[in-house]
């Protein structure tokens, strides 16, 4: 009786993974030197919650921190963007960030409000960059008006904040020069004003605050222009009309009072007194 073959088995097709065998090899390949990084700084930040059983406020951020330098993330630089007049060295010591420090106990907000103290700084922001910077970015405040007051210069921006007093001597044949108390917060209003006339903005020395409520602008040719109060642009509307039609401001005038809002009052230079040509002779004095 012949011999029957019995059929081999089908080769065994090995087990399909499971879905977390699957999720557990993807997230091997995924295991670089900067993934575990982020992974160990996931971990601390999760372990918060349970650090702050253990100590005060000021324990916790300096175990979040130290825990975090043992990992690498420590301050190795700083960089600063937007920096042209900031004095450096008050800037180096408003960012305060020591190399070597724990980035992650740096403290963003006190350092803004630091840097944001200098004068030449309008505003400030200041973020890490894992794993060891430190970025600072300024906006700087523009020097907008040179202000003369008590002896004193001063650069003021446009909102009238004082920038710096040093310095000035690079600005002044640049700027307008204010002079007096409160000049500082109404001088962007006025330039605004002049703007709009240039022919008389060109013949303008310097523009002086009077009471703190009213401006007179005195010219390069020795005229002063009263201006009324709260009607600068009208006022001067109406000089740039006087000048095109009579040449008003070419006149050897000393003042042109336009506070009073139904005529004008010019003053004209003082003429030296002539001296009359025959003196009288002093009596001659007994010889003693």
């Amino acid at each position: 009786m012949p011999r029957v073959k019995k059929p081999r088995p089908a080769p065994r097709l090995p087990d399909r993974p499971g879905r977390w065998q699957l999720l557990i090899r993807r997230q091997r390949r995924m295991l670089t030197p900067a993934g575990i990084g982020l992974a160990a700084l996931g971990v601390l930040i999760a372990g918060l919650g349970l650090m702050h059983a253990l100590g005060p406020a000021r324990s916790l951020s300096d175990r979040f921190g130290a825990a975090g330098a043992r990992l690498g993330f420590t301050i190795a630089q700083v960089v600063v963007e937007g920096r042209v007049k900031t004095p450096e060295p008050l800037l180096r010591a408003a960012i305060g960030a020591t190399p070597g420090a724990p980035i992650l106990d740096y403290r963003l907000d006190a350092a803004r409000a630091r840097i944001e103290s200098i004068n030449w700084v309008q505003a400030a922001t200041v973020e890490r960059r894992l794993p060891d910077t430190i970025v600072v970015k300024l906006v700087e405040r523009r020097p907008f008006a040179v202000w003369q007051y008590e002896g004193k210069f001063r650069l003021i921006d446009r909102d009238g904040q004082v920038v710096t007093d040093s310095d000035v001597a690079t600005f002044a044949g640049q700027l307008p020069l204010v002079v007096g108390a409160g000049a500082p917060a109404a001088t962007a209003a006025l330039m605004d004003a002049l703007a709009q006339q240039p022919g008389i903005q060109a013949r303008v020395m310097a523009a002086v605050r009077v009471g703190e409520r009213r401006w007179n602008l005195r010219l390069k040719s020795g005229t002063d222009v009263l201006l009324p109060e709260g009607a600068e642009t009208q006022a001067l509307a109406k000089l740039a009309e006087l000048q095109a039609q009579h040449a008003l401001l070419d006149r050897p005038l000393q003042a042109i009072d336009m506070r009073l809002p139904d005529r004008f009052v010019f003053r004209p230079q003082p003429t030296p007194a002539a001296e009359p040509k025959d003196m009288p002779a002093a009596p001659p004095r007994r010889p003693t």
